[in-house]
């Protein structure tokens, strides 16, 4: 029995939430999946109801849960609040908390929506890219991090940028391990030219390959030529490993490439200890307040996580398998939320997307 435990925050992350559950339910009567769920306040909703965006009841839920299924955070009103308290605090402590050091995005281009993407087709047809993103240090969590004032009035901001041996070479290796399931190549990308943690990054992994996995293709690339690469030749990367701040970047440029934000998924994974893993999946798009409650919500990002949850927290390969292969044939029969609408589709909302999805399980799965 799988403890899931889901924070479906703020903006539309309930909505695709509840998407994501009727998946879930699908699974427990059709698949043998047995498991149980609790859910946890996070985000600007949590602020609202506990005065806190990432309340302790929730990290302690997400402790003992086998896997946490996230919604989205954020949203104007809650802009105005301090930065401690803001809701995308919540997630920063989750993954904090969880020690989730690696986050996993996927950026795939199902073929039917390659005419929905900015670039050309031929630019993004049989799109396959993963982005391995250190995700517990950086920039996002370095001290010092302050404002202060200064004698002449001004203020002035720090963020400070920091990593060490061992964190480079853990995320590193989830990088090589995955890329031998895939294409075998690993593009490191950093920026050695002017930041001394880029020298460190590229020194320590350049040390795993030589050690650990001569047998994967090890390139190294400057984040921002590495920018423009994947707006020039996408196809050209496998598996692109990087920093916190660098990762988030790319990874979002990666997503606009398949078509639409709102379509991929990402997993952020700890350590195994004790056969134990902790694990969230989320989601990359964010809380979407304009389209907030009005069921226009894309919930494929978020069936999707749900599928790399069943990957690769439960060992449920061939689940996951169909699961994607139902979303494909939902897509390739014209159903097109408003984000990835094109001529001549069929535009529908929330719950119907989540309706063909269902059908198409049922049918594969027969």
């Amino acid at each position: 029995m799988h403890n899931i435990l889901l924070t479906p925050g703020d903006g539309i992350g309930p909505e695709v939430m509840d998407a994501t559950q009727r998946v879930l339910g699908w699974y427990g009567q059709n698949r043998n999946f047995g498991y149980t769920l609790e859910e946890g306040l996070i985000g600007g909703t949590a602020f609202e109801k506990t005065g806190r965006s990432d309340p302790d009841d929730t990290i302690e839920k997400a402790k003992k849960a086998d896997a946490v299924l996230f919604g989205a955070v954020g949203g104007p009103q809650w802009d105005s609040l301090p930065f401690a308290q803001k809701p995308e605090r919540g997630l920063l402590r989750l993954r904090k908390d969880l020690e989730l050091f690696a986050n996993l995005r996927p950026a795939l281009c199902f073929d039917a929506l390659k005419d929905a993407s900015s670039l050309k087709p031929e630019i993004v047809s049989g799109l396959d890219i993963l982005i391995v993103r250190e995700l517990t240090g950086g920039v996002y969590f370095g001290e010092p991090k302050e404002t202060t004032t200064l004698p002449d009035g001004q203020k002035r901001a720090v963020d400070t940028q920091v990593y060490t041996t061992s964190e480079i070479a853990r995320i590193a290796r989830v990088a090589f391990e995955l890329a031998r399931l895939r294409g075998n190549r690993v593009a490191s990308a950093e920026k050695s030219n002017v930041m001394v943690t880029g020298v460190l990054w590229r020194e320590v992994v350049s040390k795993v390959h030589k050690e650990e996995f001569p047998d994967v293709q090890l390139a190294h690339v400057l984040a921002d030529n590495c920018a423009m690469q994947l707006v020039r030749n996408p196809k050209q990367y496998d598996v692109i490993v990087t920093d916190n701040l660098f990762g988030d970047v790319l990874s979002d440029e990666a997503a606009q490439l398949t078509g639409s934000i709102g379509m991929l998924p990402s997993a952020s994974l700890g350590a195994k200890i004790n056969g134990k893993q902790a694990a969230l999946y989320e989601p990359i798009h964010g809380s979407a307040p304009d389209i907030a409650g009005k069921g226009l919500a894309n919930p494929i990002a978020s069936i999707l996580s749900f599928a790399m949850c069943l990957r690769y927290s439960f060992g449920r390969v061939e689940d996951a398998v169909l699961l994607e292969k139902a979303v494909e044939r939902v897509l390739a029969d014209g159903y097109r939320t408003g984000d990835i609408m094109q001529p001549g589709m069929n535009q529908v909302g929330t719950t119907a997307m989540t309706d063909a999805i269902l059908k198409a399980l049922a049918k594969l799965s027969a």
